[in-house]
């Protein structure tokens, strides 16, 4: 009894010491999977507690299943416009990019340190991979929104190029093992395999969730804990059969998180706590499992390997990845950047571990350090990079607070929306009649000074005033666009970054000319619209944040529909 008192009361001070350390790491700037990562060493062997961990086996099931409550959570976040932009470029990387990657850092390791092609290639295998936590972490505490087509690119690569990864460190460990590689057209079989069976069984698994979404009569508090479960299920069923679980869980996700349930405003809430509860737990155990002492043996390779991993292997691998789909330099350098590498190097390191290959040691310390390296120099530089490369964009309008109406019998799911109001908001000193807003929304009233303020009074609406408003789900981008704040706090705002003003996708170049100087245009560009000249510009679908220059002036597109076509765009003067 007094050493289970003993272990609850340890793991909850981490947990504690965990969370407000982050809070603090936040503000400084630095990754926050760091920061747990770093508490986990100290509380270690080498550290201030001295807690003796070195079990592998609980480590990799911990990390196994933190990895799935994490790509499950990206998953449901990732909007399908994402994958209509990105797609291709993603799966380019998550494949190609990853042999490449895994070849240039074995060729390092062989030619700078000696090492063997097998255990080289190893090396290569676990540290080919970026990190799904790693990504999907830093974007989201350091509030970074960047352009579509980048952003999506990175999300989507990094949840699904663990496949490929885990398809090479098992065959190089087993070659490790064993001495001898398999036949090459085995592990092309494999691949193929890992894919489509990861996309099959995702797929169902979603399709399966969404009809119990909509048929089964379970309270709504159920239906949290019915997602994770089900998630956890498709991982370990896929996996059984030897397909990817982690590609599985990611479009299982995003099915679920794009199917506009009603309980998936629920779902989302209890996942967010999930999906850090998993990251914190993640990097503990595994800066548990480390010690510090052990990696100064291997620190110059680990170090040499990192320089490799970063400057050379992950930009090369990038530039040949994308070389089809005509990314700018300043694209391709943010992502070649963005390599991050967090828990699943570390994870796929324990593959050696388990296996009881010689020297498994090698591959797990320099894992270890090539991870920590990576977060140290990447992951604390991403938003300034962004900001230097001009990347960032403002950040999508949303409401404060959701609150869905769930025992509604509504085809479409209703939800209650509360939005901060200041100063940059649209709708501040204005009634609600003067709003014109084009999606239906029902104004349910003001809370000024913790009192009500109901519809019939017609309240003006003020600076500090929250604003409750009631509509469809399906509506809340064009709500959002009205209601809620400009930027107030943001790194850059809309004004500063798309222009003064909007203006159509239908209005022509003649159009534009006779009320903002346009300067030297050719005469051919002029009879045209906005839209069909963007359209024309790209040889690929126009994406938001797209720019171009027209004489002495800066195009940028806001507002894109479902079909590719440019809605509204900002105008400014070129610097």
């Amino acid at each position: 009894m007094d050493t289970a008192n003993t272990l609850l009361l340890i793991c909850g001070l981490l947990l504690v010491v965990s969370i407000l350390a982050g809070v603090i790491s936040n503000r400084l700037g630095a990754p926050i999977l760091l920061t747990f990562l770093v508490i986990g060493m100290l509380a270690g062997t080498d550290g201030i507690i001295g807690l003796n961990f070195d079990d592998p086996d609980i480590a990799f099931i911990i990390g196994s299943m933190a990895l799935v409550i994490i790509l499950f959570d990206g998953g449901m976040r990732t909007n399908p416009q994402r994958f209509r932009v990105a797609l291709w470029p993603a799966i380019s990387l998550a494949t190609v990019g990853v042999a490449i990657t895994c070849t240039l850092v074995a060729s390092a390791a062989v030619f700078w340190f000696g090492l063997p092609w097998p255990a080289a290639l190893l090396i290569g295998a676990i540290l080919s991979s970026t990190d799904a936590a790693a990504v999907f972490g830093i974007f989201q505490s350091q509030g970074l929104q960047i352009k579509e087509r980048v952003g999506a690119t990175l999300e989507i690569e990094s949840g699904s190029n663990d496949p490929m990864a885990v398809i090479l460190t098992l065959t190089m460990t087993a070659a490790v093992a064993s001495g001898e590689f398999n036949q090459w057209y085995w592990l092309v079989a494999d691949v193929f395999w890992q894919l489509i069976g990861g996309l099959f069984f995702g797929w169902l698994g979603g399709r399966l969730f969404i009809v119990a979404g909509r048929k089964l009569p379970l309270s709504f508090s159920f239906f949290p804990l019915l997602a994770v479960a089900s998630a956890i299920l498709a991982f370990a069923v896929t996996a059984k059969l030897g397909a990817s679980g982690f590609l599985a869980v990611y479009l299982m996700g995003f099915l679920i998180g794009n199917a506009r349930l009603p309980q998936l405003v629920h779902i989302l809430h209890v996942q967010d706590g999930l999906a850090w509860l998993a990251q914190i737990s993640m990097f503990l155990i595994l800066g548990l499992l480390v010690t510090p002492s052990y990696l100064v043996a291997y620190l110059p390779v680990a170090l040499g390997i990192a320089f490799a991993l970063i400057f050379i292997a992950r930009p090369i691998a990038v530039v040949i990845s994308l070389l089809p789909f005509s990314f700018p330099w300043r694209e391709q350098i943010f992502i070649s950047w963005v390599g991050l590498r967090g828990a699943v190097p570390i994870i796929l390191a324990l593959f050696p571990w388990l296996s009881g290959v010689d020297q498994q040691e090698l591959y797990f310390d320099i894992a270890f350090v090539v991870v920590m390296v990576s977060l140290l120099i990447q992951g604390w530089t991403i938003a300034p990079m962004a900001r230097w490369l001009n990347l960032e964009v403002p950040k999508r309008p949303e409401p404060q607070q959701r609150m869905p109406l769930s025992s509604v019998p509504s085809k479409e799911a209703l939800e209650v929306w509360l939005y901060k109001i200041d100063k940059d908001s649209p709708a501040c000193d204005h009634t609600w009649s003067e709003l014109k807003l084009t999606a239906p929304a029902t104004f349910v009233g003001l809370i000024r000074d913790g009192e009500w303020l109901q519809p019939e009074t017609k309240p003006t609406v003020e600076e500090g005033d929250n604003l409750l408003v009631t509509a469809t789900l399906r509506d809340i981008d064009e709500v959002s666009r009205i209601l809620a704040s400009g930027g107030r706090g943001l790194k850059i705002n809309e004004q500063g970054f798309f222009g003064d003003f909007s203006l159509r996708g239908d209005l022509t170049f003649t159009e534009v000319s006779s009320v903002y100087p346009l300067g030297q245009v050719d005469d051919a560009i002029l009879g045209k619209t906005l839209k069909d000249y963007f359209t024309q510009k790209f040889h690929r679908r126009v994406v938001i944040g797209d720019t171009a220059q027209v004489g002495d002036v800066v195009l940028t597109v806001r507002e894109v529909n479902e079909q590719g076509e440019v809605q509204s765009l900002g105008i400014k003067a070129k610097e």
